[in-house]
């Protein structure tokens, strides 16, 4: 049957405004301010003066990507600066699949928050046009795009954007923004049977014998969806009573009231834009994961096609350089051919250069734990970093969050050698793949820590070790309040339900982490050597131990001991046989983390005693700083 409420063009072209808008209850926005959200789109359109990428100075901010803290956040639940944005908002705090009112005005009014946390980088959810809700469910996440040059009005204007960045930026706070190429909203449905409707049917399943419930149907049961029909590697195929007639129509929506209609730039209103195959029904096949559309109706873009591309560069390099903003990170890069991020990358850096601006980061998400296809995509010109996925799994979850050996981080550093790019890439960050991979131990598309392994202890002993790795450590909004929320949208919960709190425990470690990653500079660039790790759990005296050493080339040294299981106290030591560490004989380290000293024996060995999920960052004592 046809879903309700569903206006449509009735031929492939873009069309008239649907006859008869749907209705949404309290979360329909009123005529009046539907027009001056209209109104504001029109005014932020490409070719008004504040769009215009020369009006705008842009520069390098970062230096180093390692020496950052990146905080992720979802716009719409940060932070409320501007109720005159809040049309369709459900205020209803048991809903989470819809609007709540976050905007940027809100994360300038508290960056105040960010700093006193520790946070040295944003990474923000889209800024552009979206779908504004489809099937009950909004794109307050972003990921629904219909038009890449235009603003999310529930987000504030392209002016309030920048003034964020800058914002940001005069407090030495630089901003990702996330990003999307493989898919648009779902903006057109695949007219199966040709009657120029969007329709779902359910057909067969009739019974050999009527009278009896327990007879085998004669026919089987077949469920066609117009709006996510099932993968096809020919392409969705027309179907009626006859039998199939080729390729079916596509056919734009054309939903002004929650801006659903045909998608800009106008390339993405030609068919040739899309792999048309429908959605993906088997995860394993890499030619649906690539070519497949996204489940839920997200149409699959063709990145093969020149002109596509060609628009992607352009329009994701006028963002960066209309907000200076500092790096991408990029959604579904797993769904997405390499050789378009070989040409894609180039590009955005090559034109981001010529403006001005380098050191730009751009990290993607491959959200598998297969660490060889996540490493993939750090392959020479590619890049230059990855969400690391493997390790949320094998350390976070398996390690932290269950109690599995340490032996586990160990083998996981061995694959990295082979698995991710070591050399940095051209015209890049400057830093090799496998030293700046995004640490990550959640986000918003898992389950919290805290959902999984509801013990803070635990959260914090994670933490530690996120937060004194090599690489570039990413915190999810809301883990320094002890958000707990299981899978989307429960892990998207307003930040303000937490009234913004400093003094509670887990913000304080995070801030005293932080402080401790700024004073040494081992803790952010050095050279990462794993000295302790286990195979053995339970009872044994040096379950759930790991410590390693971070080295800078100037003498600049770290050593991390953590417990990583709460069960009983642990050593860095196994039937009389104590860690060794490269420290001199006599070093005597000092745990900034507490007060503790330890001398490394003449041997060269330490065997550091660790309560349960303690961590300890010890430092030379000729090392200190106080400031």
């Amino acid at each position: 049957m046809s879903r309700p409420g569903a206006g449509v063009s009735l031929s492939e072209e873009p069309a008239g405004r649907a006859s008869a808008p749907p209705t949404f209850g309290r979360r329909h926005a009123s005529s009046a301010v539907l027009a001056v959200m209209l109104a504001a789109l029109t005014t932020s359109c490409v070719n008004a003066p504040l769009d215009r990428v020369d009006s705008f100075s842009v520069s390098t901010h970062v230096d180093d990507w390692r020496d950052e803290v990146i905080y992720q956040l979802i716009v719409d639940r940060f932070a409320d600066g501007d109720p005159g944005n809040n049309f369709r908002v459900n205020p209803d705090p048991r809903v989470l699949a819809t609007y709540k009112g976050g905007d940027w005005q809100g994360i300038i009014d508290h960056l105040d928050y960010l700093e006193a946390l520790g946070v040295t980088a944003l990474w923000i959810s889209p800024v552009i046009l979206n779908v504004d809700t489809d099937a009950g469910v909004d794109g307050y996440h972003g990921y629904w795009a219909v038009d890449l040059e235009r603003v999310n009005p529930h987000f504030g204007d392209l002016a309030t954007a920048r003034r964020m960045v800058d914002a940001c930026h005069a407090r030495g706070i630089k901003v990702v923004l996330d990003i999307v190429t493989n898919h648009l909203g779902q903006v057109f449905y695949y007219d199966i049977n040709m009657d120029g409707r969007p329709e779902e049917n359910v057909s067969g399943g009739f019974p050999t014998n009527p009278g009896d419930p327990q007879a085998p149907p004669r026919t089987p049961v077949t469920h066609i969806t117009e709006y996510d029909p099932d993968y096809d590697p020919r392409g969705v195929q027309t179907l009626t009573s006859l039998g199939e007639a080729g390729p079916a129509p596509i056919r734009f929506f054309d939903m002004p009231e929650i801006f659903r209609t045909p998608p800009n730039p106008p390339i993405f209103q030609r068919r040739e834009a899309y792999n048309l195959r429908g959605k993906v029904t088997d995860w394993n096949d890499r030619e649906q994961v690539v070519f497949g559309d996204f489940p839920g109706g997200l149409k699959d873009i063709n990145t093969q096609n020149a002109e596509v591309r060609d628009e992607m560069v352009r329009v994701y390099t006028n963002w960066a350089l209309r907000l200076d903003l500092d790096g991408f990170r990029i959604d579904t890069v797993k769904h997405v051919e390499h050789e378009f991020w070989q040409d894609f990358t180039q590009r955005v850096r090559a034109t981001l250069a010529a403006a001005g601006k380098t050191n730009f980061l751009m990290f993607g998400e491959a959200f598998d734990g297969d660490d060889a296809l996540v490493g993939s995509y750090t392959r020479p010109g590619e890049l230059d970093s990855v969400f690391y996925f493997p390790q949320k799994f094998q350390v976070f979850d398996d390690v932290f969050g269950r109690g599995g050996p340490t032996s586990k981080i160990q083998q996981l550093r061995t694959a990295r050698a082979e698995n991710y790019g070591a050399t940095p890439q051209t015209m890049g960050i400057g830093v090799a793949p496998q030293q700046a991979l995004v640490n990550f131990m959640d986000n918003h598309d898992v389950s919290r820590f805290l959902w999984a392994q509801p013990s803070r202890p635990a959260l914090r002993a994670a933490l530690a070790y996120l937060l004194t790795e090599d690489g570039i450590p990413c915190i999810y909004y809301g883990t320094e309040q002890d958000f707990d929320g299981g899978n989307d949208p429960a892990n998207r919960e307003p930040l303000w339900w937490s009234g913004y709190e400093r003094g509670g425990e887990t913000f304080e470690w995070i801030a005293e982490l932080n402080r401790q990653r700024r004073r040494y500079a081992a803790l952010r660039r050095g050279d990462m050597t794993l000295t302790w790790t286990t195979e053995r759990v339970g009872d044994a005296e040096d379950a759930g131990a790991l410590a390693f050493e971070r080295k800078t080339s100037d003498g600049g040294y770290a050593l991390i001991s953590i417990n990583a299981q709460g069960e009983h106290a642990s050593h860095t030591s196994f039937g009389g046989v104590a860690m060794s560490v490269t420290a001199p004989a006599g070093t005597v380290l000092v745990d900034v983390l507490g007060s503790e000293e330890l001398t490394v024996a003449a041997d060269g060995t330490l065997s550091v005693e660790l309560a349960p999920y303690q961590a300890r960052i010890l430092i030379p004592r000729d090392q200190l700083r106080t400031d």
